[in-house]
């Protein structure tokens, strides 16, 4: 049996991706979150059901946590952090304290006896600020682009500061440990139960509201936006294969850049809602323009990302819809 660990299951992508390894054959997937964020709704409900999964309700920033684990897991994938751009701004310290101390615990659990394989879940928000700084030389964004703190007095790289020190942890613990490890860099993954703190979460919300004029705030910035379908498939060809061991692989969509303004144009259509949009200044430091080079994961695991927004967007929509008629 294929023993599989997802820390921050009761996340976003970490919930996709423990559903999406609970449905293989002969698996079992031990989910691990304190949904301090991630909510232990429905969905989560459903998955912890399954008779191959095993939830745990559980602090990864407390040691004695570890104790709980038993046996040889055959792949470890780390997701769990505080995300949500509002929360880098209001509960910074939180942010750092809570993805560093996770991080540190479990790598620190890891052996060669008790982990086959490490994965930790980075960010385009690493490299965040070397972007801003010089767009056109880092866009497409490659794996060995520098990362960059632009400014430590800013909060908002509380979040990208943790994602930084991150990668340097899982790299130079699991080289000193001689354990088999992949970082990956995540690039605007998007669609059902992402949260209510994200962009297309929050234009949904003011769409659901009838808001009229429609505010947003920037409006110029690109973003390449992948569907969180693709993302987990993508996670788990990372991990699966033995080229990726000591890499480092973006994860994302690089044909679906496009400006938000253009994208709530197609929100406004999903919706068939058209209000007056109302362009505010954009929060201080925004970056402008992010879009992975995606070739390296194509060449290492033969995996591209298909699904388009086009496609991915009405299915997100409905959902949404339904949670904020439901209140």
């Amino acid at each position: 049996m294929r023993r599989i660990i997802v820390t921050g299951g009761g996340g976003f992508i970490g919930y996709h991706l423990a559903d999406y390894l609970s449905r293989q054959a002969d698996t079992q997937v031990t989910v691990i979150d304190n949904h301090s964020r991630g909510a232990a709704d429905d969905m989560f409900a459903g998955l912890a059901s399954r008779a191959n999964v095993i939830a745990l309700n559980e602090d990864m920033t407390q040691k004695d946590f570890y104790a709980k684990l038993s046996g040889r897991y055959d792949e470890i994938y780390h997701l769990a952090a505080i995300n949500g751009t509002r929360n880098f701004y209001e509960r910074p310290y939180d942010v750092l304290r809570v993805n560093l101390l996770a991080l540190i615990n479990m790598l620190e659990w890891c052996t060669a006896e008790n982990c086959g394989g490490f994965l930790f879940s980075s960010s385009s928000e690493a490299y965040a600020g070397t972007v801003n700084r010089s767009p056109d030389e880092f866009i497409p964004s490659s794996e060995d682009i520098p990362l960059t703190v632009e400014d430590v007095m800013n909060p908002r790289w509380s979040y990208g500061g943790s994602k930084l020190a991150g990668e340097l942890l899982t790299i130079n613990y699991c080289r000193t440990r001689g354990l088999p490890f992949k970082v990956i860099r995540y690039h605007n993954v998007y669609g059902v139960r992402m949260g209510f703190e994200h962009v297309l979460p929050e234009f949904f919300k003011r769409v659901h509201d009838k808001v009229n004029p429609f505010p947003i705030f920037g409006g110029q910035e690109t973003r390449a936006f992948c569907a969180v379908e693709d993302a987990v498939k993508a996670t788990e060809a990372v991990m699966l294969s033995d080229k990726c061991n000591g890499e480092i692989i973006h994860i994302g969509n690089s044909t679906q850049e496009i400006k938000i303004l253009d994208l709530l144009a197609l929100v406004f259509d999903v919706a068939d809602f058209h209000p007056v949009v109302e362009v505010r200044p954009a929060p201080s430091g925004s970056v402008m323009r992010r879009c992975p080079d995606t070739r390296k994961l194509f060449s290492l695991t033969g995996f591209k990302a298909s699904i388009t927004l086009e496609e991915a967007l009405p299915k997100m929509y409905r959902w949404y819809e339904k949670k904020y008629s439901e209140g």
